[in-house]
Protein backbone atom coordinates (compact mmCIF):
# COMPACT_ATOMS: atom_id res chain seq x y z
CA UNK A 1 0.00 0.00 0.00
CA UNK A 2 3.29 2.21 0.86
CA UNK A 3 4.29 1.72 -2.32
CA UNK A 4 1.57 2.35 -4.41
CA UNK A 5 0.72 5.76 -2.74
CA UNK A 6 4.50 6.63 -3.27
CA UNK A 7 3.77 6.05 -7.27
CA UNK A 8 0.68 8.27 -7.03
CA UNK A 9 2.87 11.07 -5.27
CA UNK A 10 5.65 11.07 -7.18
CA UNK A 11 4.46 10.44 -10.63
CA UNK A 12 4.94 13.16 -13.45
CA UNK A 13 1.26 11.96 -14.65
CA UNK A 14 -1.70 14.03 -12.85
CA UNK A 15 -5.22 13.87 -12.60
CA UNK A 16 -6.21 16.77 -10.63
CA UNK A 17 -9.30 17.67 -8.94
CA UNK A 18 -10.67 21.22 -9.80
CA UNK A 19 -9.91 23.63 -7.45
CA UNK A 20 -9.15 26.24 -9.58
CA UNK A 21 -7.86 29.94 -8.44
CA UNK A 22 -9.98 31.34 -10.65
CA UNK A 23 -13.93 30.62 -11.03
CA UNK A 24 -15.65 29.50 -13.91
CA UNK A 25 -17.90 32.58 -15.41
CA UNK A 26 -15.91 35.33 -12.91
CA UNK A 27 -13.22 37.60 -15.12
CA UNK A 28 -10.23 36.46 -16.22
CA UNK A 29 -6.94 37.73 -14.46
CA UNK A 30 -5.00 40.53 -17.12
CA UNK A 31 -1.77 39.39 -17.45
CA UNK A 32 1.01 40.41 -19.81
CA UNK A 33 3.71 38.06 -21.19
CA UNK A 34 6.41 38.52 -24.21
CA UNK A 35 6.45 36.09 -26.99
CA UNK A 36 9.07 34.07 -28.38
CA UNK A 37 9.67 37.19 -30.84
CA UNK A 38 9.69 39.29 -27.89
CA UNK A 39 6.00 41.27 -28.63
CA UNK A 40 4.39 42.14 -25.32
CA UNK A 41 0.87 40.35 -25.16
CA UNK A 42 -1.64 41.26 -22.56
CA UNK A 43 -5.20 39.72 -22.50
CA UNK A 44 -6.84 43.33 -21.98
CA UNK A 45 -5.35 43.65 -25.75
CA UNK A 46 -7.82 41.01 -26.94
CA UNK A 47 -11.35 42.41 -25.52
CA UNK A 48 -13.96 41.68 -27.73
CA UNK A 49 -12.48 38.79 -29.01
CA UNK A 50 -12.50 34.71 -28.03
CA UNK A 51 -9.23 33.28 -26.65
CA UNK A 52 -7.80 30.65 -25.62
CA UNK A 53 -4.79 29.58 -23.39
CA UNK A 54 -2.86 26.74 -23.31
CA UNK A 55 -0.82 25.41 -21.13
CA UNK A 56 1.97 23.68 -23.13
CA UNK A 57 5.48 21.75 -22.54
CA UNK A 58 7.16 20.39 -25.50
CA UNK A 59 8.55 17.44 -23.93
CA UNK A 60 5.09 16.45 -22.15
CA UNK A 61 4.14 12.91 -23.69
CA UNK A 62 0.38 14.04 -23.18
CA UNK A 63 1.20 17.54 -25.12
CA UNK A 64 3.10 15.12 -27.83
CA UNK A 65 -0.19 12.95 -27.95
CA UNK A 66 -1.85 16.25 -29.36
CA UNK A 67 1.05 17.86 -31.72
CA UNK A 68 2.81 14.11 -33.25
CA UNK A 69 -0.34 14.30 -36.14
CA UNK A 70 -1.05 17.77 -36.22
CA UNK A 71 -4.34 17.47 -34.26
CA UNK A 72 -3.54 20.94 -32.05
CA UNK A 73 -2.08 22.30 -35.01
CA UNK A 74 -5.27 22.20 -37.04
CA UNK A 75 -7.32 23.12 -34.31
CA UNK A 76 -4.69 26.43 -33.92
CA UNK A 77 -5.14 27.22 -37.27
CA UNK A 78 -9.40 26.76 -37.46
CA UNK A 79 -9.70 29.22 -34.10
CA UNK A 80 -7.20 31.72 -35.30
CA UNK A 81 -8.57 31.53 -38.75
CA UNK A 82 -11.86 33.07 -37.67
CA UNK A 83 -10.66 35.68 -35.25
CA UNK A 84 -9.82 33.56 -32.04
CA UNK A 85 -7.00 33.86 -30.23
CA UNK A 86 -5.21 31.65 -29.12
CA UNK A 87 -2.45 31.97 -26.75
CA UNK A 88 0.41 29.13 -25.77
CA UNK A 89 1.52 29.09 -22.37
CA UNK A 90 4.76 27.59 -21.17
CA UNK A 91 5.41 28.11 -17.28
CA UNK A 92 8.18 25.76 -16.98
CA UNK A 93 10.96 27.42 -15.01
CA UNK A 94 14.46 27.87 -16.16
CA UNK A 95 16.40 24.48 -15.52
CA UNK A 96 12.76 22.13 -15.51
CA UNK A 97 11.70 19.88 -18.04
CA UNK A 98 9.56 21.89 -20.55
CA UNK A 99 11.21 25.32 -20.43
CA UNK A 100 12.51 27.02 -23.65
CA UNK A 101 14.40 30.40 -24.30
CA UNK A 102 12.61 32.75 -26.68
CA UNK A 103 14.66 31.32 -29.74
CA UNK A 104 14.07 28.17 -28.62
CA UNK A 105 10.33 28.72 -28.48
CA UNK A 106 10.58 30.42 -31.99
CA UNK A 107 12.23 27.06 -33.52
CA UNK A 108 9.80 24.97 -32.25
CA UNK A 109 6.85 26.60 -33.12
CA UNK A 110 8.19 26.45 -36.93
CA UNK A 111 9.58 22.91 -36.87
CA UNK A 112 5.83 21.56 -35.43
CA UNK A 113 4.27 23.77 -37.67
CA UNK A 114 2.01 25.33 -34.55
CA UNK A 115 -0.80 27.99 -35.81
CA UNK A 116 -1.23 29.94 -32.37
CA UNK A 117 -1.54 33.63 -32.11
CA UNK A 118 1.45 33.33 -30.18
CA UNK A 119 3.72 31.37 -27.53
CA UNK A 120 3.84 33.14 -23.98
CA UNK A 121 6.85 32.90 -22.38
CA UNK A 122 5.99 32.16 -18.51
CA UNK A 123 9.16 31.01 -16.35
CA UNK A 124 8.79 32.07 -12.81
CA UNK A 125 5.15 31.00 -13.24
CA UNK A 126 3.57 34.04 -12.24
CA UNK A 127 0.53 33.76 -14.53
CA UNK A 128 0.40 29.83 -14.47
CA UNK A 129 -0.12 30.18 -10.39
CA UNK A 130 -2.68 33.36 -11.27
CA UNK A 131 -4.53 30.76 -12.60
CA UNK A 132 -3.91 27.58 -11.25
CA UNK A 133 -2.62 26.33 -14.06
CA UNK A 134 -1.80 22.41 -13.26
CA UNK A 135 -0.95 20.23 -16.39
CA UNK A 136 0.06 20.16 -19.72
CA UNK A 137 -1.91 20.53 -21.59
CA UNK A 138 -4.63 22.54 -19.26
CA UNK A 139 -7.27 25.12 -21.10
CA UNK A 140 -8.84 28.29 -20.61
CA UNK A 141 -11.51 29.95 -22.97
CA UNK A 142 -11.97 33.21 -22.27
CA UNK A 143 -15.43 34.92 -24.02
CA UNK A 144 -15.13 38.75 -25.99
CA UNK A 145 -16.35 40.28 -22.65
CA UNK A 146 -13.77 38.78 -20.48
CA UNK A 147 -15.25 36.33 -18.38
CA UNK A 148 -13.94 32.78 -18.33
CA UNK A 149 -16.19 30.41 -19.67
CA UNK A 150 -14.33 27.21 -19.49
CA UNK A 151 -11.35 25.80 -18.11
CA UNK A 152 -9.99 22.09 -17.81
CA UNK A 153 -9.38 19.13 -19.70
CA UNK A 154 -8.78 19.44 -23.83
CA UNK A 155 -10.78 16.34 -24.38
CA UNK A 156 -12.26 13.18 -22.72
CA UNK A 157 -9.80 10.70 -23.16
CA UNK A 158 -7.15 10.95 -20.38
CA UNK A 159 -4.22 9.21 -22.37
CA UNK A 160 -1.20 9.71 -24.08
CA UNK A 161 -2.08 8.25 -27.16
CA UNK A 162 -2.43 10.06 -30.40
CA UNK A 163 -4.52 7.80 -31.91
CA UNK A 164 -7.44 8.82 -28.81
CA UNK A 165 -7.76 12.29 -29.97
CA UNK A 166 -9.94 11.93 -33.03
CA UNK A 167 -12.05 9.30 -30.49
CA UNK A 168 -12.82 11.69 -27.74
CA UNK A 169 -15.06 14.43 -27.12
CA UNK A 170 -13.30 17.98 -27.57
CA UNK A 171 -14.43 19.98 -24.20
CA UNK A 172 -12.96 22.88 -25.65
CA UNK A 173 -14.50 23.28 -28.87
CA UNK A 174 -17.95 21.98 -27.23
CA UNK A 175 -17.43 24.77 -25.03
CA UNK A 176 -17.46 27.21 -28.08
CA UNK A 177 -19.73 26.30 -30.20
CA UNK A 178 -22.43 26.77 -27.03
CA UNK A 179 -21.16 30.19 -26.35
CA UNK A 180 -20.82 31.14 -29.39
CA UNK A 181 -24.62 30.08 -30.42
CA UNK A 182 -26.20 31.65 -26.92
CA UNK A 183 -26.38 28.16 -25.62
CA UNK A 184 -25.03 26.74 -21.73
CA UNK A 185 -21.68 25.13 -21.65
CA UNK A 186 -22.75 21.85 -20.54
CA UNK A 187 -19.36 21.22 -18.64
CA UNK A 188 -17.66 24.37 -18.48
CA UNK A 189 -15.18 22.58 -15.76
CA UNK A 190 -13.46 19.76 -16.22
CA UNK A 191 -10.57 18.17 -14.73
CA UNK A 192 -7.20 18.49 -16.27
CA UNK A 193 -5.14 15.44 -17.09
CA UNK A 194 -1.41 15.54 -18.09
CA UNK A 195 2.01 16.05 -16.72
CA UNK A 196 2.58 18.76 -13.95
CA UNK A 197 3.26 22.42 -14.64
CA UNK A 198 7.07 22.36 -13.61
CA UNK A 199 7.21 25.83 -11.79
Amino acid sequence: MKSLLYVLATSATFLLSLNANVETGEAAPDFALSDTAAVTHSLSDYKGQYVVLEWTNHQCPFVRKHYKNGDMQALQKAYTEKGIVWLQIVSSAKGKQGYVTAAEGAALREQKAMHSTAMLLDADGSVGKAYDARTTPHIFLIDPAGKLIYQGAIDSIRSTRSADVTKAENYLNAALVSDQAGQAIAMPSTTPYGCSVKY
